[in-house]
């Protein structure tokens, strides 16, 4: 049988907890107990139970019920969603109804009976996560519906890519904070998608902030939230990203533009695994794994003073560094292939492929854009493509021009020194990427091959 929920037990006598405790073990998740009622709010923000059984009667009040009342008031003024149980010895028609009104799910007799007791508890584990659920905002739906979107597409055939689908595949059982480095365009925000994808946490949320779009002055609300009140237009409460990603992934874009002061917001909770919206004094424990990406150089922004050591290693526990797409060579064309076909069959238009001048013209282009830059030129040349195949003259950019150097004088007629140099500046040339190479040097990819395995290049 499979145990469900968290049971948090208020009794002032410890015989009937220890009772309690052996008798649910088997069957619930976790139970925590307490014969001190003051607690009751440090365990609902820590434990955060899906079932209460509260006493009605402690210690002070033996008879009436009147602690119980004054203790259930407390917590649904805590959480409206509580699903609390009475348990007392002294039981009335008048004092179950009174319950029921003043919010209390059911009512238990001292003695209980054990499978009475466990179908309530069963019941009310149910009734709590439909409480959850329905209460859910659209920011938490939307968080939940972006972690389990499917899988997103990363091509690339690059060592480089190569090396960062190796690290994605280690991280499939890994709980590790993962820092992502790269430039603009790269495909961070789909590898963070794919970490979480295959991860543990896969099926919870993936809530994220883009640091370079939101202003400073709104960060601390957007990552913790806030209460109703707790600034000039804060008309209603607002669960903040930490919160709205819980047990899922928080995907921190862009963190190098975090000032310092948020920085350290930042860090104390991560470090202490809890947070307070901006108004409350009330703490919320957290359970959340955090990916950041930035295309800043964060170790000499730590040198400068501008980013704090400390975060830095918090953050960074496995590193991913996407390669720009100028140093991924065949890449390139894979990636126009694959963007082709997807805007062919979006703007519902003919496009066969890419003609071979048109290839070398991808090539040459520097992308400072990265594979961003990538997709929207291949969307403008499908949207623009008046025949079946690509032509030079369908993209709109101009190739980045290389300076040629002047020929060097050479010292020896030897043909295989000549020939190892003629492959190495052609291979340069082309950024590694050996199909350019080898039309640059007149001979096929094949004999390319051969030549650099047989001069041990």
């Amino acid at each position: 049988m499979e145990k469900q929920g968290k049971i948090f037990i208020v009794d002032d006598n410890e015989d009937v907890l220890i009772a309690l405790h052996y008798m649910l073990e088997p069957f619930v998740e976790k139970v925590r107990v307490t014969t001190q009622p003051s607690r009751i709010e440090h365990y609902i923000s820590t434990f955060q139970p899906d079932v209460i059984l509260l006493d009605m009667n402690f210690s002070k009040d033996v008879v009436s019920g009147q602690e119980g009342f004054y203790w259930l008031e407390k917590i649904l003024a805590i959480d409206p969603q509580a699903v609390v149980v009475f348990i007392t010895a002294y039981t009335d028609t008048e004092r179950v109804v009174r319950a029921i009104k003043a919010g209390a799910t059911d009512f238990v007799s001292k003695p209980w009976d054990k499978e009475q007791l466990l179908s309530i508890i069963s019941s009310g584990v149910k009734l709590k996560r439909s409480r959850i659920e329905e209460s859910k905002p659209k920011e938490v739906i939307a968080a939940l519906n972006e972690g389990n979107n499917q899988l997103p597409t990363i091509i690339g055939q690059s060592p480089a890519m190569q090396e960062v689908f190796r690290k994605i595949q280690k991280l499939a059982e890994a709980e590790a904070n993962v820092l992502i480095l790269g430039e603009n365009g790269t495909g961070k925000d789909l590898v963070a998608h794919a970490i979480h994808h295959f991860s543990p946490r896969q099926g919870k949320p993936f809530a994220s902030i883009d640091m370079g779009s939101i202003p400073e002055t709104i960060f601390e609300s957007e990552l913790f939230g806030y209460e109703k009140g707790a600034f000039t237009g804060a008309k209603d409460s607002k669960a903040g990203r930490m919160e709205i990603a819980k047990e899922g992934t928080l995907f921190l874009d862009e963190i190098g533009n975090l000032s310092y002061d948020m920085q350290s917001k930042l860090l104390t909770a991560i470090e202490k695994h809890e947070i307070s919206r901006l108004g409350s004094t009330r703490k919320t424990s957290i359970n959340v794994r955090l990916i950041c990406a930035t295309n800043a150089d964060i170790r000499n922004m730590i040198e400068e003073g501008k980013f704090r050591q400390d975060l830095y290693y918090r953050i960074n526990t496995i590193e991913i560094k996407m390669p720009p797409l100028r140093e991924r060579g065949d890449d390139i064309l894979l990636l126009a292939e694959h963007f082709m076909q997807h805007y062919a069959k979006k703007c519902k238009k003919k496009i066969e492929g890419i003609n071979r001048e048109a290839k070398q013209k991808l090539m040459r282009y520097n992308w400072p854009g990265n594979v961003r830059e990538l997709q929207h030129l291949m969307e403008r040349a499908v949207i623009f493509a008046d025949d079946k195949v690509l032509k030079p003259c369908d993209f709109d950019f101009q190739p980045t021009i290389i300076e040629e150097k002047s020929i060097e004088t050479v010292d020896t007629f030897n043909l295989e020194e000549l020939e190892r140099n003629a492959i190495e500046k052609a291979v340069k040339k082309a950024n590694g990427n050996l199909s350019y190479a080898a039309e640059l040097l007149g001979i096929t990819r094949y004999a390319l091959y051969r030549k650099i395995e047989k001069l041990g290049l």
